[in-house]
């Protein structure tokens, strides 16, 4: 994220505020990377603050980690089953698995 953002962000992946980037609002992300400036509520399985990054606000997280340099202003709470993104583990389509294996009998 590069520039100025004000509001909700909601993201399966990782959510990376470069130096130059402002967020004011809320983020719900599997990973927040701050090196600019955020300003909110943050829920995420992990939160990296680098020593250019500056968190006001309130964290969510079981995994928070703090660079030499870093600066976090405000609270830590440890993150709710509801929070925070679950990502889902993709099994195979039944209907695929069904073609496999005929194609495997029909090889043999």
């Amino acid at each position: 994220m590069d520039g100025y953002m004000e509001g909700k962000i909601n993201t399966e992946k990782t959510l990376v505020i470069s130096r130059s980037g402002r967020v004011k609002g809320e983020i719900i992300a599997d990973k927040v990377i701050i090196n600019g400036l955020f300003e909110g509520e943050c829920y995420a399985n992990h939160v990296e603050i680098l020593p250019d990054g500056k968190a006001q606000g309130c964290i969510h997280s079981d995994e928070l980690s703090i660079e030499r340099g870093g600066q976090f202003i405000g609270e830590s709470q440890p993150t709710a089953e509801d929070q925070v993104v679950k990502l889902q583990k993709s099994e195979p389509k039944p209907e695929l698995a069904d073609q496999a294996s005929k194609q495997d009998n029909a090889a043999s």
